[in-house]
């Protein structure tokens, strides 16, 4: 398999992570959040991730078998006299992307979480010294009565 063949097999898979990671933000962004669904998006981007690991080795082994340093330099040497410096270039330019919508979502992950323990804290604030819940999430609280004679 040429060079060119292989990066743009990696673009493919960037491009298929970029849109797993554009579907996690829009999960993220709702209000009610489907777990399963980040499950199964969680699952596909690991899998992406081996094959785009597995792909790299293997780009970068032809690249030191081709003669050319295993750096960043070298991988653009290499992809120049292969023909296909501007398909490095597009390989580079989504992955600077994917990087970017990854650490979004990672803060987007962290702002939900921020909110919840603080939900969380309210609540306990509001119940006083007693838990609210039992280890089986069940309330542990009465529900009130209203006295409907006054």
């Amino acid at each position: 398999m040429s060079l060119a063949q292989h990066i743009s097999q990696q673009i493919e898979r960037i491009e298929a992570l970029q849109q797993l990671l554009e579907q996690e933000q829009q999960i993220l962004g709702q209000g009610q959040i489907d777990g399963e669904q980040l499950q199964a998006i969680a699952t596909q981007k690991q899998e992406l991730q081996q094959q785009l690991d597995r792909q790299e080795a293997i780009r970068r082994a032809a690249q030191l078998k081709l003669g050319y340093e295993a750096t960043s330099q070298g991988a653009r040497q290499a992809a120049a006299q292969a023909g296909c410096a501007d398909l490095w270039a597009t390989l580079l330019e989504r992955t600077q992307r994917v990087a970017h919508l990854n650490h979004l979502n990672g803060e987007l992950i962290q702002h939900r979480l921020h909110h919840n323990q603080h939900m969380l804290n309210i609540l306990r604030d509001a119940a006083g010294s007693a838990p609210i819940y039992d280890a089986a999430g069940q309330s542990k609280t009465t529900p009130q009565r209203i006295n409907s004679k006054a």
